[in-house]
């Protein structure tokens, strides 16, 4: 019986993200937590002959959360300049997994049109050691640009 070895799985430090806004291209060396989903949507059908429910993809939704460390005001910059311009930005966010003991190789995914849900302007905490802000996004497209290889089975 095949198993998966340890040893390909992969290590949520083993990573990196950058970020595309106003076409400058930089490392997100600042994320504590990155995810992001995608959630179909879909319509409840009833049809002749058949008594259950029966439900049709309709469409989807992006959405995430990052938790970054509190230590870059580009976001901040992205919000001030909606409220004052009423022009809002959308960017895009690249997410490598690559864990070099295992042997499935990186996983790049590339989120399109990332837009912010709200960003915290301004903290305090005498209580924290390091300041950190959840931040939540929506996003329109996505790309896998280069999946996860095959784990080399065990047994």
């Amino acid at each position: 019986m095949a198993f998966l070895n340890a040893g390909d799985t992969i290590s949520g430090q083993e990573g990196r993200a950058y970020t595309t806004i106003d076409g400058k291209y930089e490392e997100m060396f600042y994320i504590k937590t990155l995810e992001a989903s995608i959630e179909k949507q879909k319509a409840e059908i009833k049809t002749l002959g058949h008594r259950g429910l029966q439900h049709k993809a309709t469409g989807w939704s992006g959405t995430g959360s990052m938790t970054i460390y509190y230590v870059t005001s580009q976001f901040r910059q992205l919000m001030l300049d909606y409220v004052k311009t009423g022009v809002d930005k959308g960017f895009e966010v690249q997410i490598t997994n690559e864990d070099p003991t295992s042997t499935i190789g990186a996983q790049t995914v590339t989120l399109y049109n990332v837009n912010l849900n709200s960003v915290i302007m301004g903290k305090l905490d005498t209580e924290s050691e390091a300041l950190e802000e959840e931040l939540e996004f929506t996003f329109t497209d996505i790309d896998i640009v280069s999946p996860f290889s095959a784990p080399a089975s065990q047994g």
